[in-house]
């Protein structure tokens, strides 16, 4: 046999450590995809964990009436004193709460924020007694009169309370004008405040 007919080896066609990168980037993949289905199985794990809000509301109805007032000029004992004008915001409101845990939820107070360019301006909820002695020294808001609701109330489990209540504000016109925002904080005892923000118009009247 002559030199010209030895078969020789095959040439190699592959670069030097390339069959070494094909293997490293299976190993790659294989990280890439257990880091995902790690991920996923944690996500599955915190969402299974969270628990709904003990309650839920909404505002199904909110009327701001602006009034200037003038005080009496007299004090407590009937003494003279000097008079005091101011305007205020009378911040009419019907509100619904569900119990939608499985415990009696324990209502404390509920608060009217209204978002100003310098800040937020909170006032509480006016008692029912209170509620209604304001219809007695102003007959003329008759028309804003609804069922006060119970601030010191008990939400049984499953169930709803609704009721109106009235916060007031010092404040102008223009000021209740610049308003950028109104919202509503809710306290329940041994529960967080429940936040609830209109998704209706608020008129004047």
């Amino acid at each position: 046999m002559s030199l010209l007919e030895q078969n020789t080896s095959p040439i190699e066609t592959s670069a030097p450590g390339e069959e070494l990168t094909k293997g490293s980037s299976h190993i790659i993949w294989a990280s890439v995809i257990a880091g995902v289905l790690v991920t996923i199985a944690i996500a599955i794990y915190v969402i299974a964990g969270q628990k709904p809000p003990a309650a839920t509301g909404e505002v199904t109805r909110a009327v701001a009436h602006l009034m200037h007032r003038e005080t009496t000029g007299l004090d407590a004992a009937g003494a003279p004193m000097p008079k005091e004008e101011f305007d205020q915001v009378l911040l009419f409101t019907h509100i619904k709460l569900h119990n939608q845990s499985k415990n009696p939820l324990f209502l404390r107070q509920i608060m009217a924020n209204v978002t100003m360019p310098d800040g937020i301006h909170t006032a509480y909820a006016a008692t029912p007694g209170d509620y209604e002695r304001l219809f007695t020294a102003y007959p003329e808001l008759a028309f804003l009169h609804a069922k006060p609701i119970a601030l010191d109330d008990t939400i049984p489990a499953g169930e709803w309370l609704e009721g109106d209540f009235v916060s007031a504000f010092r404040m102008t016109r223009a000021d209740w004008e610049a308003r950028k925002d109104v919202d509503y904080s809710v306290s329940f005892r041994y529960q967080p405040d429940l936040k609830l923000t209109p998704t209706i118009q608020i008129p004047e009247q």
